[in-house]
């Protein structure tokens, strides 16, 4: 399963920004990165900054535009919620299905996160499809049960036609937002699980897939992580909102 992937840095915003923000920030980070031309960098701002951002990034073919969640609804009496195909509208690219918080907080199920990533590449958009266990179930030793179980359910609903359209983001919940992070070793302990039980489903999807690592990434412990040899690059939270850290990881990946 060895494969020349190139890496990624994903920017997770989450519910911070403001307009002069997204600029001040932006025109750090592209002046920053204008000569990395071997990393794909992918913004997520919150959705209100999604139209401006793309046009903030519009002639930057190197950076690209991503959403923070979508609904697995196309279309319908859902208030509150942003279809696939409005963000596709919006100019994003990627969309992150998933994450962490939003299980956690929100109350989103396997099933669900399943379900919005097929919504997701329904609309030829790239899913980040985030995986990860809680501090509880790390000290109980079911992180492979865990991080298995939440593969499953992506398997199969995706099947072995649309996987490969799919970037998988380990971000271990007790990791996000606390200053811890999974040590390098540990990272790859799990992605390596991630990347096998994708191989059961296709060997060829396994080989090609890209696993991003997020939980306190930051410019310190970017370069540790992102050499082992299954982490194809980082989902970033607090360090992308400061753009001397966030510089500092995009470059960690070249």
């Amino acid at each position: 399963m060895t494969e020349v992937r190139q890496k990624m840095i994903v920017a997770n915003w989450k519910m911070n920004g403001a307009f002069d923000m997204a600029y001040s920030l932006l025109e750090e980070v592209l002046d920053g990165t204008r000569n990395l031309d071997r990393v794909d960098i992918v913004i997520c701002p919150p959705y209100v900054y999604l139209h401006y951002v793309a046009q903030l990034i519009a002639a930057n073919p190197r950076v690209s535009l991503g959403a923070q969640n979508c609904s697995e609804h196309s279309a319908g009496a859902y208030t509150g919620e942003v279809s696939s195909s409005m963000l596709k509208d919006a100019g994003c690219k990627y969309v992150i299905c998933g994450h962490s918080e939003r299980r956690q907080y929100h109350a989103e199920t396997d099933a669900e996160v399943a379900r919005k990533t097929v919504a997701t590449i329904e609309q030829h958009l790239a899913p980040i499809t985030c995986v990860g266990e809680t501090l509880e179930e790390r000290q109980s030793g079911k992180t492979r049960m865990v991080v298995e179980r939440q593969i499953d359910a992506v398997l199969e609903r995706c099947g072995r036609e649309l996987i490969d359209q799919v970037t998988f983001a380990y971000e271990p919940v007790w990791a996000i937002g606390t200053g811890r992070s999974a040590t390098p070793d540990e990272a790859q302990d799990v992605h390596r699980i991630i990347r096998t039980r994708i191989g059961g489903l296709s060997e060829r999807a396994a080989a090609s897939c890209k696993i991003l690592y997020g939980g306190s990434v930051t410019g310190d412990n970017a370069a540790a992580v992102l050499s082992q040899a299954d982490v194809d690059g980082c989902l970033v939270g607090g360090a992308s909102l400061k753009s001397a850290q966030f510089i500092e990881i995009c470059k960690a990946a070249v």
